[in-house]
This record gives structure tokens, sequence and C-alpha cells, in this order.
């Protein structure tokens, strides 16, 4: 069934700029406590902090500026900031990942010992930090693409503390310091399966694609049941960003009407494309009897 969008929930930057001091308070602890550790699951752990504090400024500032109205040399504003910033950030995360990869088998190679008691502890930090970072961002997450890549930098790193936080436990009771270096591989795997989720889905929308809730098929069968229509065509479907879904498409009447009858129609189907795909933009292009592809896609 199509899905029909709720877009009441009003996406706040407050929130954000919250976690953003959050996480530069645990970098920068985690930083120090690596290095006089020598723990490469806390360095690495500080790293993707650090890669998460950059996209949180970068999705901070795409949400100030998706905010913008439109102008004569900007038409639709720059709706579309929070999408790329929701691409950068996915990115990075697998970026991030290959490092920890790296070092992580470097680490396995040459094993070290670790410091593990402050492992314990800065890991326990960690976790309530981005814990308390995920809450505030949990909800704006389920709205907003570019919201959920920032939620999700988020979340990978409170499991990474965990990760962290099990593998001190084990090297200090056990001497276990190989378990340092496979939580590390364990943490850049997630980020990787995590990462190309999101960078699919902000890809799909960058590039247009037809929305994966939308069945074109279905989508004419309703349109074609209201009367007055005789075939729609030459249809398009995107998100200009997540509050905003546009249908372009021309639409052959079924008889040589007025404008005002016209008018009349198109409300019938705006109501259609709202209610049952949540289509919130239309732009038809009225014909009779023109003489044109009536295929529902065409390459134009």
């Amino acid at each position: 069934m199509p899905h029909n969008h709720n877009h009441k929930h009003k996406v706040e930057g407050k929130n954000l700029l919250f976690s953003i001091v959050l996480n530069v308070v645990i970098t920068v602890a985690q930083v120090v406590g690596g290095l006089i550790s020598s723990s490469l699951a806390l360095i690495s752990d500080a790293l993707h902090n650090f890669s998460d504090v950059l996209s949180l400024v970068f999705s901070y500032v795409a949400h100030k500026l998706s905010r913008r109205k439109a102008s004569l040399d900007q038409t639709f504003g720059l709706k579309r900031a929070e999408i790329l910033a929701a691409f950068v950030n996915a990115a990075t995360l697998i970026i991030v990942a290959f490092i920890l990869i790296y070092g992580a088998i470097e680490r396995l190679i040459k094993p070290q010992e670790i410091q593990s008691s402050l492992v314990i502890w800065l890991a326990l930090l960690g976790i309530v930090v981005n814990g308390l970072s995920v809450l505030l961002l949990k909800k704006d997450a389920d709205y907003n693409l570019n919201m959920k890549s920032a939620y999700l930098h988020l979340l990978t790193d409170m499991m990474a503390s965990v990760a962290v936080l099990v593998g001190g436990i084990l090297m200090l009771f056990y001497k276990i310091y190989w378990i340092d270096s496979v939580m590390t591989l364990a943490i850049a795997i997630y980020l990787i399966i995590v990462g190309i989720d999101l960078l699919k889905k902000s890809t799909k929308m960058l590039m247009l694609f037809t929305p994966e809730e939308i069945n074109i098929k279905e989508l004419v069968r309703e349109v074609h049941k209201i009367d007055g229509v005789n075939k729609l065509h030459h249809i398009h479907v995107w998100h200009l960003n997540e509050d905003e879904l546009h249908l372009e498409a021309h639409l052959d009447c079924s008889e040589d009407i007025k404008m005002s009858d016209f008018n009349v129609l198109l409300q019938k189907i705006e109501v259609v494309l709202l209610e049952k795909f949540g289509i919130n933009h239309i732009n038809i292009q009225p014909e009779f009897k023109k003489e044109d592809s009536k295929d529902y896609i065409v390459q134009d």
C-alpha cells in the first residue's frame, strides 16, 4: 500500500547543537586516555567521535541552510542541503571504518599491553555521553534523513563504547589484549553496514529516484478512476527533501474542457495523490488529444 507521509513533527537543531558540545568533551577525554593507556579501541573510538563532531557540525549547518527562503537564483532555497549532509556523513562512516580496520590489523600483528582500568572508565563516560545524545536525536531521526545520519553516528559511537568497555573488562581480568583489536574490527564492520544503507538512501534522493514507497502503476490506476481523466503519463516522482514529495506529469483529459473545469479536476487529483501517496507538490500539464508519447515514463 502507498505510504502516507506525516510531517507534523518539527525538527529542531538545538538537540543537535547540544550533542556537538557533548561529543567534543568525550573526544578530547578519549584521545588523552587512549594515548595514556595505549588502547587502540579507545583511540579509534575517539577518532570516530571526532568524525562525528565534524559530521554533527555539518548536519547542523545543513539544517540551518535548509530553512533559508527561496530566491530568484535559488528557487528551491537550500532544501536539499540536509540530503547532501546525510550523503557526506554516510561516506565518512565508511571511510572511518576502513581506517579502523587498518589500525586493528596492524595492532593484531604487533600486540601491545593496555591500561585497562582507564579504558573502562572512559568507555563508561562514552556510553553515558553518547547515550544521552542518542536519546536527544531519536525522535528527529524518524522524520529527517540528515538527523538520522547524525543519530547513526552517535548510536555507533555508543555501541563502540560498549564494545570498548567489554574489551577493557576482559583485558583487566583475563589479560586478553588482542580483544581490543577484535572489538575495533567489529565496530568497523558495523559502521560499514549502516554507512552503506544510509549512503544508498541519500544517493537515491540526490539522483531523484522514485521513492520506494511509491508504486507508479498503482498511482496511475487511482488517478484514472477520477471522472474526466483519460491518461496520466510522462510521470516524474521525487523527493526534494523529506518534507516535500513532488509529482510532475502530463494529463490527457477525456474532454476538451475549460480551464475552470480543469481546476476542479486538478483539485480531485491533488486530494487522491496527497491522501493515498503522500505527494504534496503537484505540477500537471493538461492536454487534449495532443500527439505525444503516452507512456508512463518518457525519456526527456
